[in-house]
């Protein structure tokens, strides 16, 4: 129950419980609050355990220069770190850094790495059961891993043919496709965790952890189907906070480790995981002419210039681009061949 925030003290006291006190008022992600927290950490161990409070903005400027400069760290880990030191100082403390002078990453943004669509299908096909369904959806639907395994029986909407996910990055909510090669996969799942959900209920349990203020705001949605996850774990665990007996949903870690078994087992020497199913989602759509408005809208992409990343994955070779060693005579030898 990794994505689950551990409970805070009613008072919290220490500077960290009261940072993520904070964090939580705000509805930041618990992703989002585990991350600003690992950086907030590492900046008051890089400045010898001082109280960040004493620390002004050349600390900060320090710090950030230390990330490039010793630990060879990208732009986008620096704007993390940047970001978690700014939420502490600004919406923590009140108090504002001005113009920082910090040394920025000159590292040039890695384009993501993708499947072909033969490579695609035979990572999903090297997958059994509930893995091979959800690595479907996640090249499919463009889903992240844990938006995946987080999909609720509401989420699936049969009908009008897409799903909507619920829980997504920065707590936004969108619209994606339902393959409608999927459907009779996901019905049979449906039916498992109506099973599954009953003998749960006969066992005095069947209830499931909801989102925010929903448990207080309706006492028995909990224990309702819509609210159940469609990929739930094997056995009931403890909500750590509650201490209720409940069932989960599969954990991510447990997917992106049967994904990494089934990319090796198919031989394909990529940098590869679960994410690169959804950059894989992107290509393929934009391959196949789809409107990148269409695609931005689908991946939930506040801004369309982190979907435009895809046009430069595509390639000059979607674009009629002929390398001049395959350039061929009109007998339709290869030059190459000839000079040879």
């Amino acid at each position: 129950m990794e994505d689950i925030p551990s409970k805070l003290p009613a008072k919290p006291t220490k500077l960290m419980d009261q940072l993520r006190f904070e964090m939580r008022s705000r509805q930041l992600s618990y992703k989002t609050e585990k991350t600003y927290c690992y950086w907030i950490r590492n900046y008051i161990c890089f400045h010898k355990m001082q109280h960040p409070k004493t620390l002004d903005a050349e600390h900060v400027d320090s710090y950030l220069s230390h990330l490039v400069v010793n630990r060879c760290c990208s732009i986008n880990t620096q704007k993390t770190a940047l970001n978690a030191l700014v939420f502490m100082y600004k919406k923590f403390f009140g108090v504002e850094l001005g113009e920082l002078a910090f040394k920025t990453s000159k590292r040039p943004r890695v384009l993501p790495t993708v499947f072909s669509h033969n490579e695609a299908v035979s990572v999903i096909a090297g997958l059994e059961g509930i893995f091979q369904l959800l690595a479907s959806l996640m090249y499919g639907s463009g889903l992240r891993v844990m938006e995946a395994v987080r999909l609720r029986v509401q989420d699936i909407d049969f009908e009008n043919q897409c799903i909507i996910v619920r829980e997504a990055k920065g707590l936004k909510s969108r619209r994606s496709l339902l393959p409608q090669t999927l459907v009779q996969k996901m019905q049979t799942q449906l039916e498992l965790v109506k099973a599954l959900h009953k003998k749960d209920l006969e066992q005095g349990c069947g209830e499931v952890y909801l989102p925010g203020a929903l448990s207080r705001k309706y006492p028995n949605a909990a224990q309702e189907l819509a609210w159940q996850y469609m990929f739930p774990a094997g056995k009931l665990s403890i909500d750590p906070r509650s201490k209720t007996k409940r069932r989960h949903h599969i954990g991510e870690q447990q997917v992106q480790r049967q994904v990494r078994l089934a990319i090796k087992s198919a031989h394909i020497h990529k940098k590869a995981g679960c994410h690169t199913f959804r950059h894989s989602f992107a290509t393929n759509l934009l391959r196949a002419g789809t409107d990148i408005r269409n695609i931005q809208e689908m991946l939930g992409h506040t801004d369309l210039s982190t979907t435009q990343i895809y046009t430069h994955v595509v390639g000059v070779q979607e674009r009629g681009v002929v390398s001049p060693v395959d350039i061929r005579e009109p007998c339709g030898v290869y030059l190459l061949d000839m000079a040879s």
